[in-house]
């Protein structure tokens, strides 16, 4: 950290949700969050309205910099959030929200930057494999669900921890069984191009859900996801339970994938959804789907999986990664 700023504001923003917040930094360096304030993304046009709402409900509050996690593809250039309609211009965002010094990062970045920071012990769970710490030494991939899909992942090297945002989500979906086949043609009718991101979301259950049914030839319980989440994750419907069984493979399936392609030593589950699937990614069909690459399974299986469980993993990482100075970074 470099102690430049004492008072910082923070804000984790995603399709649905904008959560502010305060960080404030002790004098011995201890770095502390206020409770959130959360705003829906939909009822504000952009970040600056919604900045001067935070601000109404913090009187007095006088922060010496700003770190914004974004749910988009944050770059140089202007760009917009990925599952909303707010846009950004880093050139001139520092002026909209009357500060000098504003750092900007993917969400998942932040997420990323929160996992190399936290008190392992306190905050990272053990879902599947190996159980045993991050490695000081290797890359930890970060996926997690929620209004969408967020994947970053870090490299520790010798002290140093570089973090790489990504656009992991938007990849091809590639189905392996049948229903994943039926789930894609179905997808492909209103989309076109089917991302990992379609499923393994949120709203991804919804295709997962007609799916089943279609095969069964039943009609669906539900068309609100919210529901179908609900009474599949309690188990008190079948096709809602299979509906998540599914994507908790799926999942699986996926996180596997990207580890393989980071060259990952742990994979750590992440997202708000993510956190509300805790017991279902602790069932052996989610570690059976992640291990299962074929001549790869050992090596799978020497990978540990843990969940972080920090209560606002977003806010913490856009704090940590303003205090040291770092923004958009790449390995």
């Amino acid at each position: 950290m470099t102690g430049e700023s004492r008072h910082i504001a923070v804000a984790d923003i995603g399709g649905t949700n904008a959560r502010f917040a305060r960080a404030n930094v002790s004098e011995d360096g201890r770095l502390t969050l206020s409770e959130p304030i959360v705003f829906a993304t939909s009822d504000y046009p952009d970040l600056p309205s919604a900045w001067r709402a935070f601000l109404q409900r913090e009187p007095g509050f006088r922060p010496d910099g700003a770190a914004f996690a974004l749910a988009g593809p944050v770059g140089e250039g202007a760009f917009k959030l990925t599952n909303a309609d707010w846009r950004f211009d880093p050139a001139t965002l520092p002026g909209e929200v009357g500060l000098d010094r504003v750092t900007l990062l993917n969400d998942f970045a932040a997420i990323a930057h929160a996992v190399d920071g936290v008190d392992e012990a306190k905050h990272l769970v053990h879902v599947a494999g190996p159980e045993k710490p991050l490695p000081q030494d290797g890359t930890v991939t970060v996926i997690g669900p929620g209004t969408g899909l967020g994947v970053a992942h870090f490299r520790r090297n010798g002290g140093r921890t570089l973090v790489q945002p990504t656009e992991g989500a938007h990849i091809d979906f590639a189905p392996v069984c049948p229903l994943d086949d039926a789930i894609l043609t179905d997808l492909r009718k209103r989309f076109g191009r089917v991302s990992v991101e379609r499923v393994i979301s949120g709203e991804g259950i919804l295709a997962i859900h007609s799916a089943i049914a279609a095969t069964q030839r039943r009609k669906p319980m539900e068309t609100d996801q919210l529901a179908i989440w609900k009474a599949g994750m309690a188990g008190k419907d079948e096709l809602a339970t299979r509906a998540v069984e599914h994507f908790v493979a799926t999942l699986g399936r996926i996180a596997g994938d990207y580890a393989l392609a980071h060259g990952a030593s742990a994979v750590v589950i992440a997202g708000g959804l993510g956190q509300r699937l805790q017991q279902h990614l602790c069932a052996p069909a989610f570690h059976k789907a992640f291990v299962d690459k074929g001549r790869y399974i050992s090596l799978m299986k020497a990978i540990p999986i843990t969940l972080i469980r920090h209560p606002q993993p977003g806010l913490l990482g856009a704090a940590l990664a303003h205090l040291a100075g770092k923004s958009g970074e790449r390995i």
